[in-house]
């Protein structure tokens, strides 16, 4: 089972990576957001699987739930940012 949740763990590393790339080269400012918050989304799923993968999954939980939080309300800053400069 170990060995399952290291390549799951991978995976989530080359996805992370996949999206870093959509933030570094993307044309739009709307690219970058989406492409943080792909990352945001799979770095919360990989602390889950670290938390499983280490037998400690109640301290994950309450790391990623705080981390999600963060990520939402960024999300919004930014959202309100671009509102308020009138891009569409």
């Amino acid at each position: 089972m170990t060995t399952f949740f290291f390549y799951v763990m991978v995976l989530l590393a080359i996805l992370i990576g996949a999206y870093l790339y959509r933030v570094l080269q993307g044309p739009t400012i709307f690219d970058r957001v989406l492409g943080l918050n792909g990352i945001s989304t799979k770095a919360i799923i990989l602390f889950i699987v670290i938390g499983t993968y280490s037998e400690r999954v109640n301290m994950f939980i309450d790391i990623s739930t705080g981390y999600a939080l963060i990520n939402l309300v960024g999300a919004l800053a930014v959202a309100k940012y671009l509102e308020q400069k009138g891009l569409p």
